[in-house]
Formats: C-alpha cells, sequence, structure tokens
C-alpha cells in the first residue's frame, strides 16, 4: 500500500504588474528576458494562452489581452521555488496549472496549483528534490495532467522515481510500480541527475522516459501506470531528453548527455506505435556537432514536427523542421532574420543578433501551427509565419525579467542608473520602460561584476568585469567612461612582480578597480594595489599599504583614500591620492572581521557621498559608523543585521543622505530605509514583492527621496518608490541639469 503524503497547503498571493508594500510601489525597469527560459508550455485549453518556466527566475503568463507576460511568483518569499522544474497546464480547465518547483537538490522543493492561472498558488512541500537550476533543466516536461481525468497527476523526479497525485495535486506518493526507484542524490556539490526526464499521457497510453545511464530508456503503461514496461530498440548509448506524441507516432530527441552544456552528439527518432518500429529520423547532417533537445509536434497535423540542435557551437545550433514525420527536414536558421529592436543589447555589440543556443524549449502554438516559439539561453523568440521563405523572429519577452543581477550604481547626474549583470555586461538606464539602448560595451564582459563612480566629477566611471564566453585569448576585464557610462575605454595594468614570478592581475576579473573623487587617480586592487594617474597609461604600486588591502575613496576629497585591514580592525589611509597609506590607529572597530572572499560581493567598507570623511563599514559584527575620517568607529545599535546598504537622496528637512539596506530583522530578509542615519529603520517592501528575497544588490537614488533600486537574482531590476512618487520628466530632468 502506498504510504500518503500529510498535504501542507499555503495560499500565496502575487502581483501582476506593480506590487505595493509599506506605501511603497514596486515594479521591473525593463531589459527584456535576458537568461535561460528551459521551456515554454501552451494551454490546449484556451487559445493564446502560455506559461513560461525560467531555471531561476520564476513562472510566467501570457497575458493576450494586455500583450505582456505576468509575473506569477513576485509575492513568495522562498526563494528555492523560483528555480522552475516543470508547468503543466489543465488540458480540460484554462484556469489551472501545476508546478513543480525547487532549485538545487539540496533546497525546499514544492509542488504548487493554481485554480486562477497563476494568481493565487497552494504549495505543497514535497519530500523529493528537484533541480530547476541544475544540469538537465531543460529536460521534460516532468509533469504531466491525465487529459481522461485530469484529477490525476504524474512527476518524474530526477532522483526518487515517479510520483502520482490522484487529488489534482493537492497530496503526491510514490510509485512503487515505476520500474527506475531513482539513484539518489549525488553527494557532489554541483552535479546533477538526469532521473526521469518527461511524462506523456497518450490517449490510454503512458510514456515515461529515463535519463540516468544505469536505466536510460524509454518505458510505457497501458493500465494508468498500474504496470510498466521498458521498450526495445532505440539508441543504447543516448538518453531521452524530450518526447512529442502525434497520431500514432512518438517522436524522441536523444543526447549524451543532460545539457544544457556538455553535449557531443545525439539523435532524433520515430517510434510507430501501432507496429513498435523505431526509425531513426536525425537531420543531417549525422556526424553534426552537439545533440538534440526542443521537441514539438503541431496540434493540426501529427506529422509536421520541429526538433532543435543543443551545444552545436560550430557553427551554430538550428531548428529543422519536417511535414512529413521527420523522412525530410529544412533547416531554419539559414532562413531567418531576427527584429531585436524592442531589445537590442541582443546584438551584443555585434552587427547581427544570434540565432540563439541553449534551445531548450520550442512549441508549435497548438491552435495555429504556423506559429513556432523556442526558447534560448537568453530571449524567447517567436514567428508566425512559418510557412514563409524567410522567417522573421522577434523577442516575444514584454514583461519578462530574468535575469542575475550583480552590480547597480545610480549616478548623481546623467542617466539615473547603471547596472552589471551576470552573462549579459550590463546597461546604461535612461528609460525604465525600455530595453536600454546603451549595452556596456568595448569591451563587452561577461558579467560586470562592480561599477565606481567619482564623487565630485560623476561623468567619470569606472567598471570591472570577467571575460566574455569563449573569448580568445587574453582580453582587457577593466574599463573606464568619461561620459557617465556611455562609452568605455579599456584599461590594462602591467604584471605585478611577485615571489620572483611577473603576473598580471587583469585578466580574471577577480579584482576591482576604483576612482578618486576628482577622477584623476584610478587605483586597480591588486596584491599590491596600483594605481594611475594618467588614465591607466602608466601605473605605480600603492606604498606603505599592507598587502591584500583595498583602497576606497572619499567621496568629496579627491586626495583622499581609505583602506580596511579586516584582521586588525585598523583603518589605512591616504591624503595624497593613493600614493602613500599609513595606519590612523583607529579605535571602534573589532579585530577578526570576513572579509570579502566573492568578486562579485560588494564591498563593506562605504564612504558617504557629499560628507568628506565619513564612512561606514558593514559587517557580521554589525553597522559601523565614522564622521572623523576613520579614526574613530562606533556600533549603531539597529534592530536590523544590515548585508549591504546604499545611500539615496536626503529625506525632507534631514541633510544626511537616506540609507537603504537589504537586511534582516528575526527571520525577516526584507529592504529597508533609515531616514536617521541608521538610528532606525523601515521596511520598504511588502507581501507582494517579496521576489523569494533573491535580493543581491542595492542602490539608492541620489536624485529622488525614497527611490531605490535592487538587484535581484532571476528577477532582474526592481524599483521601489513612495506611494504616489512619480519619475520626474526628461524635460524636468533638463532643467535641473541632471541630462
Amino acid at each position: 500500500m502506498l504510504k500518503r503524503l500529510i498535504t501542507t497547503t499555503l495560499l500565496l498571493v502575487t502581483a501582476s504588474g506593480v506590487a505595493a508594500g509599506n506605501d511603497y510601489h514596486w515594479r521591473n525597469i525593463t531589459v527584456g528576458a535576458g537568461g535561460f527560459a528551459p521551456n515554454i508550455v501552451f494551454s490546449e485549453a484556451e487559445e493564446n494562452l502560455a506559461y513560461l518556466r525560467t531555471d531561476m527566475g520564476g513562472a510566467y503568463r501570457w497575458d493576450e489581452i494586455r500583450q505582456r507576460w505576468i509575473p506569477l511568483q513576485d509575492g513568495m518569499a522562498e526563494s528555492s521555488y523560483f528555480g522552475i522544474e516543470s508547468i503543466a497546464a489543465d488540458p480540460e480547465d484554462a484556469d489551472v496549472v501545476h508546478m513543480a518547483a525547487g532549485m538545487y537538490k539540496h533546497y525546499p522543493a514544492a509542488m504548487l496549483r493554481s485554480f486562477d492561472r497563476g494568481s493565487t498558488w497552494e504549495v505543497t512541500p514535497v519530500p523529493f528534490a528537484m533541480g530547476g537550476n541544475e544540469d538537465g533543466r531543460g529536460l521534460g516536461e516532468r509533469l504531466a495532467v491525465d487529459p481522461q481525468d485530469t484529477d490525476h497527476l504524474l512527476f518524474g523526479s530526477r532522483f526518487d522515481g515517479l510520483w502520482r497525485s490522484r487529488d489534482r495535486g493537492a497530496s503526491w506518493q510514490k510509485l512503487q510500480s515505476f520500474p527506475h526507484p531513482g539513484l539518489g542524490k549525488p553527494q557532489e556539490r554541483w552535479s546533477s541527475r538526469g532521473g526521469v526526464s518527461f511524462v506523456l499521457f497518450n490517449s490510454d497510453r503512458i510514456f515515461a522516459g529515463v535519463a540516468d545511464r544505469r536505466a536510460a530508456g524509454l518505458y510505457r503503461s497501458d493500465d494508468g501506470g498500474e504496470s510498466w514496461e521498458k521498450i526495445s530498440g532505440g539508441p543504447h548509448e543516448l538518453l531521452p531528453v524530450q518526447a512529442a506524441a502525434a497520431g500514432d507516432n512518438l517522436y524522441i530527441t536523444y543526447s549524451d548527455d543532460i545539457g544544457p552544456n556538455g553535449i557531443e552528439s545525439g539523435a532524433v527518432y520515430r517510434l510507430d506505435l501501432e507496429i513498435d518500429e523505431w526509425s531513426n529520423i536525425t537531420p543531417p547532417p549525422a556526424k553534426a556537432e552537439g545533440g538534440f533537445m526542443g521537441l514539438s509536434v503541431s496540434e493540426q497535423n501529427p506529422e509536421t514536427v520541429a526538433v532543435a540542435t543543443i551545444d552545436r557551437w560550430r557553427p551554430r545550433d538550428n531548428i529543422f523542421v519536417s511535414h512529413d514525420g521527420g523522412d525530410n527536414w529544412r533547416a531554419l536558421e539559414s532562413r531567418s532574420r531576427r527584429d531585436v529592436s524592442a531589445t537590442p543589447y541582443l546584438y551584443w555589440g555585434e552587427e547581427e543578433s544570434d540565432f540563439g543556443w541553449w534551445i531548450a524549449g520550442l512549441a508549435f502554438d497548438p491552435f495555429d501551427e504556423n506559429t513556432l516559439v523556442y526558447t534560448t539561453g537568453a530571449t524567447v523568440y517567436r514567428t508566425d509565419k512559418l510557412p514563409g521563405e524567410k522567417l522573421l523572429w522577434q523577442p516575444w519577452v514584454k514583461g519578462i525579467e530574468q535575469t542575475a543581477v550583480i552590480a547597480l550604481t545610480s549616478l548623481p547626474q546623467g542617466p539615473e542608473l547603471l547596472s552589471g549583470f551576470g552573462d549579459i555586461s550590463g546597461f546604461v538606464h535612461e528609460d525604465f520602460d525600455r530595453s536600454p539602448r546603451t549595452m556596456l560595451t568595448g569591451p563587452v564582459f561577461a558579467n560586470t561584476n562592480q561599477i565606481d563612480y567619482a564623487g565630485a566629477a560623476p561623468h567619470i566611471v569606472l567598471r570591472s568585469g570577467t571575460p566574455p564566453h569563449r573569448a580568445e585569448g587574453p582580453v582587457p576585464t577593466l574599463a573606464w567612461s568619461d561620459n557617465h557610462g556611455r562609452q568605455w575605454h579599456p584599461l590594462t595594468v602591467p604584471p605585478l612582480k611577485m615571489d620572483g614570478e611577473s603576473r598580471r592581475f587583469d585578466l580574471s576579473g577577480d579584482n576591482a578597480i576604483t576612482v578618486s573623487a576628482d577622477g584623476e587617480t584610478f587605483v586597480f586592487m591588486a596584491p599590491i594595489p596600483q594605481r594611475s594617474g594618467d588614465r591607466g597609461e602608466n601605473w605605480r604600486s600603492v606604498k606603505d599599504l599592507p598587502e591584500g588591502l583595498r583602497p576606497v575613496a572619499d567621496r568629496v576629497d579627491g586626495e583622499r583614500f581609505y583602506a580596511l585591514d579586516f584582521a586588525s580592525g585598523e583603518i589605512y589611509a591616504s591624503n595624497d591620492a593613493a600614493r602613500t597609506f599609513a595606519p590612523l590607529n583607529s579605535r571602534g572597530l573589532p579585530k577578526g572581521l570576513k572579509a570579502p572572499r566573492d568578486r562579485e560581493q560588494a564591498w563593506p567598507l562605504l564612504a558617504t557621498p557629499g560628507r568628506s570623511g565619513e564612512l561606514w563599514l558593514v559587517s557580521e559584527k554589525g553597522l559601523f559608523h565614522s564622521t572623523d575620517g576613520g579614526h574613530s568607529f562606533r556600533r549603531l545599535q539597529g534592530d536590523i543585521a544590515v548585508e549591504e546598504m546604499a545611500f539615496g537622496r536626503a529625506a525632507p528637512g534631514r541633510d544626511h543622505p537616506a540609507l537603504f539596506a537589504i537586511g534582516t530583522r528575526g527571520d525577516l530578509r526584507a529592504i529597508w530605509r533609515s531616514d536617521n542615519a541608521g538610528k532606525s529603520w523601515q521596511r520598504v517592501n511588502g507581501a507582494d514583492s517579496e521576489y523569494g528575497r533573491r535580493y543581491r544588490t542595492i542602490a539608492g537614488d541620489p536624485r529622488h527621496f525614497g527611490r531605490v533600486y535592487v538587484g535581484t537574482d532571476g528577477r532582474g531590476i526592481v524599483v521601489g518608490e513612495p506611494t504616489g512618487a512619480m519619475r520626474i520628466s526628461r524635460k524636468e530632468q533638463s532643467e535641473t541639469g541632471n541630462e
């Protein structure tokens, strides 16, 4: 007898574009997609209804009336639920949708169901692990609703076999009859398993694929899942990754690994279900690089099938369409062009946008076989003219913001916001409602880890980052701008002789760079910091500073820099533009503080804008404040544990900049604001603007009181401002000298 799980459900209400919390309004700053969406799922119950699952940014629903995607989980506080393992739309009731959510194998996992298209969710925590952001996230779909009995659902797990619900997803039991019980979670932190890669109901039959090598293959049940048999035939050396059924044919894509990276070979097969005959229908050339993953079949014509390659880096990935069940194929890439004017970052600094990579999601519109959609590692493309000789694809991304944000800087002049992203460099944001015209190029970074500006000359901006993906040879990882970040100049730093060896520290992206308040001095954070007084033409070692310390520029005085020795709690200061440093015999800081080790982590020693000699230290032992240039610090007795802090415009009637923080009070991780220099804090995001509490970086706006920018890990940049606050017009900006 199967053991029944005790159901635990919780009703969560999500936002629909704009969220309000604690008298604040929250919304996204537009970039337009930006990350990997493993699959798109169309509803078969209603035309123009679709769901998108992302690997770390939650799920979205297409709203045909508003012509935009609606984020469905902004009110959820559990971070792990933003890694979506699978989605299944009820084939009979358009209002019902189910999701499997869990980001990593050691994180919480749950089955979610909604009876109002994802506006609210009932959450059932489950004991089996998921991996919505692990290898194999392009497999599936793992979750399926029985079209003959929509109370009956099956879910193919990665680590623990096949699971069933008989009560429309309210509770789940392991299906002991399935031959592959799972291999359990691997011990290695970053390794994963394919497990049960897909589940498919087809008339009176159920099919399930297994992508664990020990039991890899296709399984079939003809009695509603009570018994199973492994189907013989097919490619023995490959793993089944996706499947689609049409008429008497079952189509399956195969790869030699679960992806999305590391796939070297693959195939496409068709199984005639009437005579149990396999056919290898792999599109030519047979020995091409990479494998296959994305797969879809037309609802109107069972012989119209589309498949997508994956990891075909040379020359590039492709989509193939057949109208005769796979006997003949036509490649789409050479017939395609892309209009990315609405999301110009997809040019990536090149003349033409890329066709795409990691094409795991591929779907015909079930109501119109001329409409084909595919997902990539950066966007979602759609065409409505599939039969055309020349195909025009456009990003289908309005409302989707699925990016990891690493760095944010709000300037007192020029563009209101500069951003650093993971995988897509970063942007200059001058219109929050449009995808930025200006990407951080010249050079392009894969990740932009840090952005700094000159406090008294904010047109001078510096940034550091990591080399572009698949870069050939050494490339710059440092850059500077003299026009508020709109154009950039690469920076290189000569090798540093250490322990008898000559080493370069400017190629990995591990080392940050800063600039003096007047914009005249650049300091590069090699183990022995290097300074330049001529915009990178010449570099000299900073003197009298212990190895490994990182200088921070005063925001007013161009000659002053500060550095913290985390072990001793000592502040070193320079009054000659970082040429030399001396200890201050500072008081008030504890010894043994933890120094940041992650290059993407915000630096905890901060200089206050507009106030020379005022410093803040964010630490695991509290928030510390100095008003005498670092000679003495006092610990603030606040009631939140601050993780990261930023400065904004002072509150009306006050002269100290407002403070914004990512921090925790009790077990509540949230966004906070202090208008009295850290003496007290108020929460500024509410229950509708949780974003999985996946807050990564923060910046206050020096021009607009109360406005705060938060970089999330998966939901892009969100901006919050007090209720009733409106962005001033571009004309007003020009009149106040902010253009």
